[in-house]
């Protein structure tokens, strides 16, 4: 068995291109299946700037994004943008003050039956079990 020492054929050390096409591309702009590079554009696209199906990199543009800066369907970052997203930035530095713990205190119950009277005051009906206690409506 010979081992091929072209280095057109080998992938593993070799210098990214300025373009790449193809299945798992590597250049400065990759273009394909599972394209990686600076900007990359593709089905599964892993990259700074990635535009694809399902992106990972620094900043997304896609149906499914991983990465610092997010936009599509379904995003996970630190910013985000979502059609369906209701808070686009998470801030994680944000406490649950006192006053929120004690409201989410109030909202538990040892009974089903408290529970269902208290979920008419959020307009919803039923009660659902929290570990041994009982909250309002069927479900979160």
């Amino acid at each position: 068995m010979e081992i091929n020492k072209n280095k057109e054929n080998q992938h593993c050390g070799t210098k990214p291109k300025k373009i790449a096409f193809g299945i798992a591309p590597l250049g400065i702009v990759s273009i394909g299946i599972v394209p990686m590079g600076v900007i990359s554009i593709g089905v599964v696209p892993m990259g700074v700037f990635s535009f694809g199906a399902v992106a990972m990199g620094i900043v997304n543009l896609s149906v499914v994004g991983m990465g610092i800066i997010s936009a599509g369907v379904t995003t996970m970052g630190i910013w985000e943008y979502s059609p369906n997203s209701q808070n686009n930035i998470h801030n994680h530095s944000k406490q649950i003050s006192n006053s929120n713990k004690e409201n989410m205190i109030s909202d538990i119950f040892n009974t089903k039956q408290e529970a269902e009277k208290a979920a008419s005051k959020y307009g919803c009906i039923g009660a659902h079990k929290m570990g041994n206690k009982w909250m309002p409506c069927k479900m979160h």
